[in-house]
């Protein structure tokens, strides 16, 4: 039925757990490489550790039931079934507010931050921070429906969560956040004026200086420019190749659960606050779920082709008006592409916020929740 909104939980086939397993005791390992730090990917013994685990001790039943109790949902937008999350405030004036994340993230990545927004007053909010959570997989990603067309990049993401958040009964006022690929779908609705959207917090703004900025950098901004530069030279190749060729690397996300673990685990080891130890901030067992999100519906191939849409929307070229509806923004020091309160002035109308973490990285949610948290309510609270 047309706008119909379904339950749709999960139950993995214990068949595809078992062949899972099987693939992984038959790993054929690389050799060590020639250097003894990160900068050729990662380490083999970092991606022998987590393999380790994820055959003796990781369950996947126990983040199969967390998505089940947080109203895992679908729906078909645009000729498109979307996966989703649906976890309503025990305050019934709570605000809507949608979430979406990034790549190599998942709806996972917001698991620590669920209560939190929710139920605030348990954790140390008051009840006028409370928040119905909206949380979807991005197409191609997670249990979302994987394209079978061009044309699903940025601009229609955002179209279809506006239609989500219509359809679940939000269109009066609703609030978006994102990162990532996120942050370019949350930036995108603002721009659409998505009915009902009263404002958004982001925690990666995708920009780039202009030369005046560059030119009159200060020695702070230098270092946010030197940051961008390494991570271009350092640790994009992902990016060109996903933005190019995303079918090439495909096939063996899809036929290899540790060649799709190294892929997803070198962001994580690049662009977390951890020295290129991404264990250290975020639990091993959290990352593994992640990467299962990829594995178990075979998102791998589609989740890199998102790439390639979104290189072709930006070739040509973002919106050049700042950001038009009230917003707010978080920079965390670990991420790579930050942007200074000057420079953020001058790219959005409206800024209510402006926040700089003390630690954390660019998947803030699950580096450094209680920060998240705060920004977001600090943020908010200026729209009410």
């Amino acid at each position: 039925m047309k706008n119909e909104i379904d339950a749709y939980p999960i139950h993995v086939p214990q068949g595809d757990l078992d062949d899972l397993a099987h693939r992984l005791a038959r790993t054929r390992w690389p050799d060590a490489g020639t250097v003894a730090d990160g900068s050729q990917g990662p380490q083999r013994e970092r991606i022998r550790a987590l393999v380790k685990r994820w055959r003796h001790g990781y369950d996947w039943r126990r983040a199969e039931a967390l998505l089940n109790g947080w109203g895992s949902s679908r729906t078909v937008i645009d000729g498109l079934g979307f996966h989703f999350l649906h976890i309503r405030s025990p305050h019934a004036h709570a605000t809507p507010l949608l979430l979406t994340h990034g790549w190599p993230g998942s709806i996972l990545e917001f698991r620590d931050v669920i209560g939190p927004l929710t139920q605030p007053q348990a954790h140390g909010g008051a009840a006028a921070d409370a928040f119905h959570l909206v949380i979807p997989a991005l197409p191609g990603f997670g249990f979302s429906d994987k394209p079978t067309d061009p044309g699903w990049g940025v601009g229609r993401t955002a179209r279809a969560f506006g239609e989500l958040m219509r359809r679940l009964g939000y269109a009066d006022r609703w609030v978006a956040q994102g990162g990532d690929w996120g942050a370019a779908v949350t930036t995108a609705l603002a721009h659409m004026r998505a009915p009902g959207l009263a404002g958004i917090h982001l925690n990666m703004v995708m920009f780039q200086p202009t030369e005046e900025e560059i030119a009159q950098a200060s020695p702070e901004e230098q270092r946010m420019l030197q940051d961008a530069a390494r991570y271009r030279k350092e640790y994009s190749g992902y990016m060109t190749l996903q933005c190019t060729r995303p079918q090439s690397v495909g096939f063996a996300l899809a036929d290899s659960p540790v060649g799709l673990a190294s892929w997803l685990y070198a962001l994580f080891q690049d662009v977390t606050d951890s020295s290129g130890e991404p264990e250290r901030v975020i639990a091993l067992d959290h990352l593994i779920d992640d990467v299962m999100l990829y594995w178990l519906p075979n998102a791998g191939p589609s989740s890199a082709r998102f790439y390639w849409e979104g290189a072709r929307e930006m070739a040509h070229g973002m919106p050049a008006a700042p950001v038009p509806l009230p917003a707010g923004v978080s920079m965390f020091p670990g991420e790579q592409m930050r942007l200074s309160r000057r420079w953020a002035a001058s790219r959005f109308a409206d800024l209510r916020f402006f926040g700089e973490a003390a630690r954390g990285g660019h998947f803030a949610a699950m580096e450094n929740p209680e920060t998240f948290v705060e920004h977001v309510r600090a943020t908010f609270r200026t729209m009410t």
